[in-house]
Formats: C-alpha cells, structure tokens, sequence
C-alpha cells in the first residue's frame, strides 16, 4: 500500500495526571510475591517499566480522546468543521454502545456530515485507523479526518490486584496476569489531510500488513483482566515483526540505515531490545517511553510519536518508521517523510 496525497498535518497526545510506580503496584502485590518466591522488585527488573499513569476514577476514554482531539485540531490549524470522519482506535470503551467515536464526536460538536465509528484491532488499531483515512482521502471520499484514542488502565489493574489478593493465586496464575501490570493511560489523536491542501504536511508514504492468527489465543484481555501466555506472544511477535520487516523492505524500499527514527508499539524492555535486535535497529534512533508509561495501549505510537517531536527527536525531512503489533496476532508497519 503506498499514498501519493496522504499528510498528517496535527498531532497531540495527553498523559494522565497520576503516576504510579512500579514498586506501589508491587507493594500491594506482596503476599503473592512473597507466597511464590519471586523477587520483591518482580515487575519493574521484569518489564523496565518505572511507572504507569493513572486517570483519575470515573474518567472516561471518551474524555481522553476528547482532551486529545481539540489539541490535535488546534495543532492542525483547521477549523472542526472541516473533519470528513473521526475514527476511535481505543481498546478501552465508555459502554458497548454506543461507539466512543460517537461520544467525542458529541463532546466536539462536530457537524452531521462528519461520519464516525470505532475500528477494534488490539494494539495495532490507530495504525489501520491512519490507513482507513488515508484510503478515504486517496479516493477523494473527505479532505480531512482524525484519528483519536482514549485508554485506561486504573480498573483493570485494580480489579486484578484485588482479585488475586483475594483468591490463592500460585505462580501460574500470576504469571498468566502479569501482563495487566504493564498497562498504562493516556490519550492521543491524530489529523490526516490531502497533501495537495497541505503543502506543510508530513506526508505519509504507505505501509504494509501481515497476519498470524494462528497465534489468537496467546492473548485475550477483558475490562477487568488480561490473560496472556508473555513467553509465546513474544517469541510469535517477533517472528511476525521481522516478517513484516521483510514485507516493508520489498515493499517500502527500506533499509534500517536509511530510516532516521523508529517508533515503535512499545510493552517492556525485554520486547524492545529483542525488536530492535532482532531488526538490526541503531537504539539511538528509538525513542522510549515504556520505562514511565508503560503499555498504552493503540494510543502508545502516537504518544511516542508526540512526545519525540516536543523532545526535537525528529526533524524535517527525516524518514520515521510507525511500527506495531497488535494480539491476535497481527503486525503493520508505515513510513512518514517528515
């Protein structure tokens, strides 16, 4: 898949505004740390993970695709009413129905004609969210659309810990919860534009997809839990990743030499670095964020792309790769000529 008039043209992430660290999570966690004999520091020596954000209780994902759209737009320089379509990638939901992207479509006041709907693909979904709209605005369908993204991570952490406090959790079983401890908060949204209407855009060059379904089972998370086989999803992503790798250097033309940034979906130190191994990455050309936000979620390559650019990361004309994995399994991988 390659785009000839695709441009980002706003982007903005919001943090949540509690923080809390690793070592609180595994204070709580004692008694099953000290029943299994694991040691006392078990999820940060584990995961790299410093800290996690919290939003405050009652706070919806709604909320925080909200928070993250009007400063999107603002950055976009558009008026709202100019928005074809708002597309909601989050895993985290306010209800079943309706759609969060209805809500926020509500809470902006966004007009009749703008369409909205959610798109549910794990981790990977803001991705296949830019393709959707990339794909609209190739055919002329709309000139501009935004993708936008709201997690939570406070109940599903909380819930498990109080579960497992509560039953006789043995190893096995805390192993098979660990993951829900590297979850993470926040909120991010993106604008796409025609690049013929946006000559000031990043534009965005294509992409390519592979699946590994066979791999569905490995991880299956629910509002108030995750169960995930880490060791086999590990090993299953990362053979997927270099095989969509292959796919993006056939297809894209790349050569990890000629990328200047990688952003990367980002769940712990040990998945990193194995990525980055594994691809033959330069480190310095990743930037992090898992060690104080941990998993965020489809949120996390937008609020890592964000936070790079405050960081002055990325410059003009700098070739960024946009690469995720999502459970279920399924990979995708995208290049922006900034």
């Amino acid at each position: 898949m390659k785009f000839e008039n695709v441009s980002i043209i706003g982007l903005a992430h919001v943090d949540a505004p509690h923080r809390i660290t690793s070592t609180e999570l595994e204070k709580q966690l004692f008694p099953i740390i000290e029943r299994i004999h694991a040691r006392s520091d078990i999820i940060q020596s584990l995961t790299g993970i410093v800290a996690r954000r919290f939003w405050e209780p009652g706070r919806q994902p709604s909320e925080a695709a909200t928070m993250a759209t009007e400063k999107a737009i603002v950055d976009a320089g558009i008026d709202k009413s100019q928005l074809g379509i708002l597309l909601n990638t989050s895993v985290c939901r306010d209800y079943i129905e309706p759609s969060v992207a209805c809500l926020v479509h509500g809470n902006l006041g966004l007009g009749p004609e703008c369409m909205n709907f959610d798109v549910a693909n794990a981790c990977l979904a803001f991705l296949n969210g830019m393709e959707i709209i990339g794909n609209m605005i190739e055919r002329e369908q709309v000139d501009f659309g935004i993708v936008v993204d709201g997690e939570g991570s406070r109940f599903v952490v909380e819930t498990t810990i109080q579960r497992l406090l509560a039953s006789e959790c043995d190893a096995e079983t805390f192993r098979a919860n660990f993951a829900t401890f590297t979850l993470g908060s926040g909120g991010a949204a993106m604008v796409l534009a025609r690049s013929d209407l946006a000559p000031k855009g990043h534009r965005i060059l294509g992409g390519v997809n592979l699946a590994a379904t066979q791999y569905k089972d490995l991880c299956r998370g629910q509002v108030d839990g995750m169960q995930t086989d880490a060791s086999a999803l590990l090993v299953a992503g990362l053979e997927l990743a270099g095989a969509t790798f292959e796919k993006a250097k056939k297809e894209l033309g790349w050569s990890p030499g000629d990328l200047d940034q990688f952003i990367l979906h980002q769940v712990s130190a040990v998945h990193t670095a194995k990525l980055i191994a594994l691809l033959g990455l330069d480190d310095k050309k990743v930037f992090k964020t898992f060690p104080e936000y941990g998993n965020v979620g489809p949120a996390a390559i937008p609020i890592t792309l964000s936070k790079a650019l405050e960081k002055g990361r990325i410059d003009k004309g700098d070739r960024v790769a946009l690469m995720g994995i999502g459970s279920g399994l399924n990979c995708a991988m995208m290049e922006v000529l900034w």
